[in-house]
């Protein structure tokens, strides 16, 4: 039997995400990306996995970095941000990655305005964790790392 491909997952957070800390700590809490990211760093070293973090305010280049993936990562974490609600290109280029995706969110985006209530990625996405904080991208990135044991 092959062995599984260790994993190596790509975490992308999309716009107004390089602001966290600092816009609505009421409604996104007090940890910064950065903060973010060092907690992904940490569960993934814990995990054995390799992780990858980006953070883009434009659309084209979330979908470049989501193109590159296929072949190369075995899993996509995404919080992309408000292209959840309005973008299509965005799971159109998840689709074409075929790799299992995992959409975060910070908040609870059914408790919020109603056009935030749709997301154009939760269909195709393996897990949708929404309004548990920095944990939603722990347990993702959990689920996704034993996917590839």
């Amino acid at each position: 039997m092959p062995k599984a491909m260790p994993a190596n997952i790509l975490v992308l957070n999309g716009p107004n995400l390089n602001m966290l800390g600092l816009r609505e700590p009421a409604v996104y809490g007090h940890e910064t990306l950065a903060d973010v990211n060092a907690a992904i760093q940490a569960r993934a070293d814990e995990l054995g996995a390799e992780v990858e973090c980006r953070q883009s305010n434009h659309e084209g280049e979330l979908v470049t970095w989501i193109q590159q993936a296929r072949g190369e990562k075995t899993a996509i974490i995404i919080n992309a941000g408000a292209y959840s609600h309005t973008s299509i290109a965005i799971p159109d280029a998840l689709r074409a990655a075929e790799v299992p995706v995992y959409e975060v969110h910070l908040s609870n985006i059914y408790q919020r305005e109603s056009f935030r209530h749709h997301s154009y990625i939760s269909d195709l996405a393996t897990g949708v964790i929404c309004g548990l904080g920095l944990d939603g991208y722990l347990y993702a990135l959990n689920s996704a790392a034993k996917l590839s044991d």
